[in-house]
């Protein structure tokens, strides 16, 4: 269960990125659009993260196998990819549908 913390991590953040940058635009999405809107954006930036120079250490294995504990900086990095990403899809929409 431990290993897939992070990506639950990030889920939960692209939808509160999500969410804040449509409320801050004022769109029209709605919550439940807003949040969907967000685990896209923020599933798609985890996913392209590694592939961009110097963020690829970051997105490690999301746990130690030997000690079976959560790797910290895989859960960092899918809260932070997960905001963005939610954040930055959502707005991008936002400003499309007005």
């Amino acid at each position: 269960m431990q290993e897939y913390l992070p990506q639950i991590f990030g889920l939960a953040a692209g939808a509160l990125g999500g969410n804040v940058a449509g409320g801050l635009m004022k769109s029209g999405m709605g919550t439940l659009g807003r949040s969907l809107t967000g685990i896209v954006g923020g599933t798609g930036l985890a996913f392209l993260a590694p592939m961009i120079p110097g963020l690829d250490g970051m997105f490690a294995a999301p746990a130690d196998a030997a000690e079976g504990g959560m790797n910290a900086k895989a859960a960092v990095a899918g809260l932070v990819s997960g905001g963005v990403g939610g954040g930055l899809l959502t707005a991008i929409l936002g400003k499309v549908m007005k």
